[in-house]
């Protein structure tokens, strides 16, 4: 090696000569161990980026407070449907019968016997009353000595199917019911278009019955992995709850996509509710109602709600995040059904808030309040006028617990409405009356183009006006901030309305309003 001058002779006879060499001159292990050691980040490059990343972070930190608000307001508004079911359908069917019994004195003052809201809640009675009767032919205990000896994975597939058998007949349930209100409150001067009012009550009869029996059955299930001695039917009913997670997560989803969800959790997480709780008087009965037992059950009764929770949590929280959602969706969602209740409570209403809310998540109360009247019947005995006493005090109890609750969910609910904007809506005519009037209209004035380009007479008169002249031309809707934010088109949907076209196909149509999704479905991976 030929050294540079002032490393010659350094060390004896230049042993450390090529050493000190290696060192100075390849300077490049050198460069990139000191860069290594003290390189800089310059984040600030990319401020866009990863305030993005942060603002990400914050949200799924949002989530598990605005999820649980939504999930509590929710709870109430099914508490509410599901007390009136004990409270004020009674008093009303009484009402109503007591109508008919004093016609023939008081003559009639109209042209119906009955109004519709009568007529739907003494149909409501009736139903309840036949499906009691049916239910108690059937014995709850030989169902759960049946279930209890089969073995741990057939239940558990069992309590899979009738999860999924629950779903099918809440998102056909209501169809049935409606479908008996209105052909028993139709008008009768209109075409009859229908099979008769008894065909409909005997099929909405069959349908709470059968609905009741599945969910004595998955109560029964429940009731089992509560009493198994190694708990491992509990565990494993409980880690289906995280493959739920799997199914969902990984999903493209929408903000009315992920409004139907909302709405599934909220009635999942309140049947859940009603099952525990029966759950409880069959276990406190066998027991002999000692509140010893009840503390033993309460860490399987945490344990499955905290699982629920957890599951709910973490599951909005990653759809949130794959599908850039932000966490005041949720809070659009709570003003939405804020608006069904308050919309319910106006003069011309053309609903009951019970059947909103079963349309909206699927929570129908009448099988679930059948099952528990008849569990409660089952469990407790009823003997002398002390214990009628007490069922008349509990009953005042239920009512005043209905009362408070719809008076506190009102006043909540008209807040709620307010810091959406969403009073003009109160004042307008339901959305699908509204926008069936828009699509006639633009429907009329196509026709009046295609005419005229092909050089037919065109009825002016009756295509650009409405059929009825007195109903004026069609209302515009007012929008409002949270309607725009929650129909934002996808990114690529101008590609794909391109495409469509393309390769002859129809093009998209607009994503409904949330106001406007009032039917309970299954939720897939786009509702357009």
């Amino acid at each position: 090696c030929i050294l540079p001058p002032e490393l010659r002779g350094f060390g004896q006879n230049g042993g450390l000569a090529p050493v000190v060499y290696f060192l100075f001159v390849d300077l490049s292990l050198v460069r990139f161990i000191r860069t290594e050691l003290t390189r800089g980040y310059f984040l600030e490059h990319n401020e866009a980026k990863y305030t993005e990343r942060r603002e990400k972070v914050y949200t799924c930190l949002r989530i598990p407070k605005e999820l649980e608000k939504l999930m509590t307001f929710g709870f109430f508004l099914c508490l509410d449907a599901f007390l009136y079911v004990f409270t004020l359908l009674p008093l009303r069917v009484l009402l109503a019968l007591l109508r008919l019994l004093t016609l023939p004195c008081c003559g009639l003052s109209g042209s119906r016997l009955l109004q519709p809201a009568q007529v739907c809640d003494v149909l409501k009675g009736f139903i309840m009353v036949l499906c009691y009767c049916m239910m108690s032919y059937v014995d709850y205990s030989m169902m759960y000595h049946l279930i209890r000896g089969q073995s741990v994975i057939k239940l558990y597939i069992i309590y899979n199917m009738l999860e999924v058998a629950d779903r099918l007949f809440s998102s056909f349930g209501q169809d049935i019911l409606d479908a008996l209100y209105w052909t028993a409150t139709e008008p009768k001067e209109k075409k009859r278009a229908h099979i008769g009012v008894i065909p409909h009550f005997l099929m909405a009869v069959l349908y709470v019955f059968l609905h009741a029996l599945l969910i004595m059955v998955q109560a029964t299930t429940l009731n089992v992995a509560f009493n198994s001695h190694n708990k491992s039917l509990l565990t494993i009913m409980m880690s289906n709850n995280f493959v739920e997670i799997k199914g969902s997560v990984f999903k493209k989803f929408e903000k009315n996509n992920l409004f139907q969800m909302s709405n599934s959790d909220i009635k999942e997480r309140f049947t859940n509710y009603i099952l525990l709780l029966i759950v409880c008087l069959r276990n406190m009965e066998q027991f002999s109602w000692n509140p010893d037992h009840l503390w033993v059950l309460c860490p399987d009764v945490i344990m499955v709600i905290a699982s629920e929770v957890a599951v709910d949590i973490i599951k909005h929280a990653f759809i949130t995040k794959f599908n850039d959602i932000s966490a005041d969706v949720y809070g659009e969602y709570r003003a939405s059904l804020a608006f069904d209740l308050v919309s319910s409570r106006q003069k011309n209403a053309y609903t009951d808030y019970s059947d909103s809310v079963s349309r909206r998540m699927g929570f129908i109360p009448l099988p679930l309040a059948l099952l528990l009247i008849k569990v409660v019947s089952s469990s407790v005995k009823i003997k002398g006028s002390l214990s009628y006493m007490c069922v008349l005090l509990f009953y005042l109890g239920m009512i005043t617990l209905k009362v408070l609750n719809s008076i506190v969910l009102l006043g909540t609910s008209c807040v709620f409405v307010k810091q959406a904007n969403m009073e003009d809506k109160l004042f307008e005519p339901p959305p699908s009356v509204a926008t069936s009037r828009v699509d006639t209209h633009i429907l009329s004035l196509s026709l009046s183009l295609s005419l005229s380009l092909s050089g037919g007479a065109v009825p002016t008169a009756d295509l650009s006006q409405p059929a009825h002249p007195s109903a004026g031309p069609a209302p515009t809707l007012p929008t409002s901030p949270s309607d725009t934010f929650l129909t934002t088109p996808d990114e690529d949907e101008e590609d794909d309305h391109r495409r469509r076209h393309q390769i002859g196909l129809k093009p998209r149509t607009h994503k409904k309003d949330l106001l406007e999704i009032d039917r309970f479905t299954i939720c897939g991976n786009r509702i357009d």
